[in-house]
């Protein structure tokens, strides 16, 4: 898990990503052992910023992912070894990642309970339990009583959860992400953007990305 603080930040990363991605998930992971590794009494303040990769897609799941990257138009013949890739990539980091069960929805009320708990310093921990749904449970993330479960599991209150579900609080936080990763050049997930920089692949090795968080400059050099 990623500990998030925003007292005496060293570095700052904004993490764009989208429950429906395996390489999300994998990345998570990479970057929790970047972060854990990497020397500095400074905490590192992580921001889970929305990135939608199916804005269109229906809230009632339909076909799993793993169908539809044989599309031709996707993987086509190559889908069942590309699956089997992200699966043992995902076995390496201690996940089980099964495209099979995944069904791909809309995520925009996923986004915004993540939103809703970094509000209450859950972030992270809501981020990733839905992860763990979609990816392992095959949930269907875009139902709201699926979210209610999944937000309280992660520690949030079962009552504003709801609330927030019923109304559209942080919607408006979800498109000023969307807008602020067109801004930055973010075209895909998971991207990372460090400190403002320029965004760099976050399914990079742990070393990778302890590297170059190690080489981000110092908080009181930034402008």
């Amino acid at each position: 898990m990623i500990h998030l603080s925003t007292v005496g930040v060293s570095v700052r990363i904004d993490v764009y990503a989208d429950v429906l991605c395996p390489w999300c998930y994998i990345g998570k992971r990479r970057l929790a052992a970047a972060l854990d590794g990497l020397a500095g009494p400074e905490p590192v303040d992580v921001r889970w910023r929305a990135y939608e990769l199916g804005p269109d897609l229906p809230r009632v799941p339909g076909r799993s992912a793993a169908a539809q990257m044989a599309d031709p138009s996707w993987w086509g013949a190559e889908a069942p070894s590309r699956i089997d890739r992200i699966r043992a990539l995902g076995a390496a980091e201690g996940l089980t990642l099964d495209l099979h069960r995944a069904r791909p929805v809309n995520t925009f009320d996923a986004h915004r309970l993540i939103r809703f708990g970094h509000e209450r310093g859950l972030g992270d921990a809501t981020a990733e339990r839905l992860l763990l749904a979609y990816h392992s449970e095959g949930a269907n993330v875009a139902d709201h009583g699926v979210l209610e479960r999944l937000g309280t599991e992660a520690g949030l209150d079962d009552a504003e959860v709801r609330a927030v579900l019923a109304g559209d609080a942080h919607a408006a936080d979800v498109r000023a992400d969307e807008r602020r990763a067109a801004r930055s050049g973010v075209t895909g997930v998971p991207s990372l953007v460090i400190d403002g920089g320029r965004p760099v692949p976050g399914v990079q090795p742990a070393h990778v990305l302890r590297r170059l968080l190690s080489d981000a400059p110092p908080a009181a050099s930034r402008p």
